[in-house]
């Protein structure tokens, strides 16, 4: 298959791209800089520079392909007003493709998440949460409609934490909160669950999605189905040589209520159907060796 990758360069869309190369698929990838570009074509994949904002360009790279994985977004501004600017982008270019893909049974994989997909219970593949939640949900609502004009559209739900040596989310954060507070802490009980994934697991994960998914479906790219965060406090005060304790919400600044969240998700349907199963290693062991400390 010939593969049109948006957000190529990134943290997931890097190992993607390598993923898809070593399936034997060709790929061309979306860059919007010359560092971009460079990133994407020692990867071994095919350039086409342009940007979310260039829809022109965006029909015609998911016209020319067999499928696409868009899993670019426009993370710099977490303003109420840059968040809602960033969703406006990202669902005029979903609209783009779809209307490039229409008719042709091809694949559209976009990424979305699973916050508030089941809230209270582990969330699995078939619920489907309100659109009116945030911006991003209506956008994945968006893109599995696009099935009934013969997109082969489907959505891949990401665990909040998308882990690895060089992530910069929210284990970097967490670790980085503790240095500065001398304490390596957690909220509550520490019961509540947080769910995770290896980055090159969800890079694998994306790779079956293209080439197998049905139209309208959702997959969760979750390997650790929720780590209680008492142990993910632990890891990182063995990490960093900290102590580990309750403390305040505020500990956490800005990720506070995230991390306060009780998120267990399932992903069996995924592995299931689709034969995923994550070989990397898991959010503790990554945290143990060192992958957010050295």
């Amino acid at each position: 298959m010939r593969i049109f990758v948006t957000g190529a360069s990134g943290w997931i869309g890097s190992p993607t791209v390598t993923a898809l190369l070593e399936a034997g698929h060709q790929v061309v990838g979306l860059a919007r800089s010359d560092a971009s570009a460079a990133k994407v074509a020692a990867l071994g994949a095919e350039v086409r520079r342009g940007d979310l904002a260039d829809l022109d360009g965006l029909r015609a790279a998911a016209a020319d392909s067999d499928g696409v994985i868009h899993l670019g977004y426009n993370h710099a501004d977490f303003s109420p007003a840059g968040m809602a600017a960033a969703a406006a982008m990202d669902r005029a270019a979903i609209d783009a493709i779809g209307d490039a893909l229409a008719g042709t049974g091809k694949a559209l994989v976009i990424a979305s998440g699973v916050i508030g997909a089941a809230p209270g219970r582990a969330a699995t593949e078939q619920d489907r949460p309100d659109a009116g939640q945030h911006p991003r949900m209506a956008n994945a609502a968006a893109t599995l409609a696009l099935a009934d004009r013969g997109v082969r559209s489907a959505v891949v739900r990401f665990a909040p934490t998308v882990h690895g040596k060089g992530d910069h989310g929210f284990m970097a954060t967490l670790v980085d909160i503790a240095r500065r507070g001398g304490v390596s802490g957690y909220p509550g009980d520490g019961g509540n669950r947080w769910p995770a994934v290896h980055v090159r697991d969800a890079a694998a994960l994306l790779r079956l999605v293209v080439e197998r998914a049905t139209p309208g479906s959702v997959w969760h790219a979750i390997a650790d189905e929720g780590v209680p965060t008492r142990e993910i406090a632990e890891a990182i005060g063995r990490a960093t040589d900290l102590p580990v304790k309750e403390v305040p919400a505020e500990h956490f600044e800005w990720l506070a209520a995230f991390f306060a969240m009780d998120l267990p998700i399932t992903s069996e349907y995924t592995r299931r159907t689709l034969g995923w199963q994550p070989t990397h290693p898991t959010l503790i062991e990554d945290l143990d060796a060192g992958a957010y400390t050295s």
